[in-house]
């Protein structure tokens, strides 16, 4: 092996001394955190699917329940992303997620109206083992916060997407309802 040149182990010294301004590693930037957060509902059919029924079922119920189930969804998420994020255990989550679409979907087809505050508790209940799947999931680079802010924006949008959706026509809702519980039942045979 031939010995270093010192002009070589001097330039080599100056750019290791730069390093930390290379960002190969997003651990202390937000940026990283953010887009890995934003990016996961949006990759996973069954976060995708559950998000925008939330969305589609909120836009059903109507009133009060078009903000508030959501609303309910997303902070629960966070919840459950925090749990994640303190190595607390969250059992079946999988599953739970899997379900989500499942009984989501069955609830647009079948169009029944709830009470605002059980409409908030099924999302909510939900939404924490999504957001204990999104915790469980980050990036060990990712900032917390970042990834967190991310997420609940990816989520945010795919709730409207939802609620936009439903603008489409009560029976072509709840084809989608019917579509998203068929979805929702084969999740649950592969997990």
């Amino acid at each position: 092996m031939k010995p270093m040149k010192h002009s070589h182990t001097l330039a080599l010294a100056v750019l290791c001394l730069f390093a930390g301004t290379a960002s190969a590693h997003t651990g202390e930037h937000t940026a990283g955190g953010f887009a890995s957060g934003l990016a996961h509902p949006l990759l996973g059919l069954d976060h995708l699917l559950a998000m925008i029924a939330v969305g589609l079922w909120a836009a059903q119920q109507g009133g009060r329940a078009l903000w508030a189930v959501p609303a309910a969804f997303v902070g629960a998420m966070l919840l459950g992303g925090g749990l994640a994020g303190l190595g607390w255990g969250l059992p079946h989550a999988e599953i739970a997620v899997a379900l989500s679409v499942l009984v989501l979907g069955v609830l647009i087809t079948t169009r029944r109206q709830w009470a605002v505050a059980a409409g908030m508790a099924i999302a909510a209940g939900f939404a924490l083992f999504h957001g204990y799947a999104h915790g469980l999931e980050m990036p060990q680079a990712a900032s917390p916060v970042g990834y967190a802010l991310g997420f609940v924006l990816a989520t945010v949008c795919l709730h409207g997407t939802g609620i936009a959706g439903s603008l489409i026509g009560r029976r072509a809702t709840q084809l989608a309802g019917a579509g998203i519980a068929v979805s929702g039942l084969a999740l649950i045979f592969s997990v």
